[in-house]
């Protein structure tokens, strides 16, 4: 343990939701095929440099966007906050914390108008603003859906080396947990957090980081993700195709995990649940439980674990990526696959989430 971050005097800003996250992509036309031609994601707007992309249900600019570098990384995970001065207050949060904040009035992408972006006590570069361009929401262009259609951006995973003190600290910022996993040590290997009303809108992966896990995208049903693995296959690339299809016990919701052309991590998701009672109860998930990863039978294969990407500080480089020392979930799950017992020696049931999680 490091030591928990301090929490500011200063009221967090008021996040509603994750809003984008922009990715640095070393073959710009390679990664327009995969994300356009292959996921159906729509191009609002692109130069020979950048390519900006939403997903059917978005009225915002974007909810991704391609940017051709040198290095394959992230420079943003980008929030949409309440107000014009939310973008303020999420500059004066973070300067109390002693972070390092650039701000910048016409914004740091296309459509995007007063942000401010920050390197965050974990690492990771945060960007928060309320100004948007509106664009044509696709929710009723049946003419351009397809049999895979992604509808939402759904969440961001971090992975992080020191889970609680991520916890705290997103805490503090106004996240609410959902799920987390811990063992009979107390030490906790991931955790859910959220600000709109779903299982989540950021993930903390227990890991060396900080480092970019995935972004996940929502279908509207479990047959649009079927479609997507039939449609990878057909095109001869289910190489891509990491784990999956599945359906989580974390969550809940039915899932795949595919991998970019610079192997970032994409997931694809539908079917988690409401959180948004101000009492919704944390399941906590013992890490020998098989069922926490996958709930009838993938292995978590370990790239899984230990695979994820770069990301970048606030001048364009990768920040350097730190060890972590507590306990490895891969390293304590029996196989090193994701998969332990449900049940303890001599066929003593364990417990399901709904028997023994809540």
């Amino acid at each position: 343990m490091t030591g928990f971050v301090p929490t500011p005097t200063l009221p967090a800003p008021d996040i509603v939701r994750c809003a984008y996250m922009e990715i640095v992509v070393t073959d710009l036309a390679r990664s327009r095929e995969f994300y356009v031609g292959v996921l159906g994601l729509h191009v609002t707007e692109e130069d020979e440099n950048t390519i900006y992309l939403r997903s059917l249900e978005e009225f915002i600019h974007h909810n991704l966007v391609l940017r051709q570098g040198p290095v394959a990384a992230v420079a943003a995970f980008a929030y949409r906050v309440k107000s014009p001065a939310e973008v303020d207050a999420a500059e004066a949060y973070y300067k109390e914390l002693g972070c390092r904040t650039e701000r910048r009035p016409e914004g740091f992408t296309k459509g995007i108008g007063d942000s401010v972006r920050v390197e965050d006590p974990l690492g990771f570069p945060y960007e928060f603003f309320y100004e948007t361009e509106h664009v044509e929401r696709l929710t009723q262009r049946y003419d351009l859906y397809s049999a895979g259609e992604l509808v939402r951006l759904d969440h961001f995973n971090q992975v992080t080396p020191d889970v609680p003190r991520g916890r705290k600290y997103l805490e503090d910022l106004g996240f609410r947990v959902s799920e987390d996993i811990q063992d009979s040590d107390g030490v906790t290997y991931a955790a859910w957090l959220h600000r709109k009303q779903t299982v989540h809108d950021t993930a903390l992966t227990g890991g060396d980081g900080p480092r970019m896990h995935h972004v996940a995208f929502a279908t509207h049903e479990k047959h649009n993700i079927i479609q997507i693995c039939d449609k990878m296959g057909a095109l001869r690339i289910s190489d891509r195709i990491e784990r999956g299809p599945g359906r989580h016990g974390v969550s809940n919701a039915f899932y795949l995990y595919i991998l970019d052309p610079d192997g970032h991590r994409i997931e694809i998701y539908t079917q988690d649940y409401y959180t948004g009672d101000p009492d919704n109860p944390t399941v906590t998930w013992d890490v020998h439980d098989n069922q926490r990863r996958d709930w009838w039978g993938n292995p978590v294969v370990p790239s899984w674990y230990t695979e994820a990407s770069l990301v970048l500080d606030l001048d364009g480089n990768p920040q350097p990526v730190v060890a972590r020392e507590d306990k490895s979930e891969m390293a304590v799950t029996v196989g090193a696959d994701g998969f332990s017992y449900t049940r303890q020696p001599g066929g003593e049931d364990k417990g399901f989430k709904v028997g023994a999680q809540l």
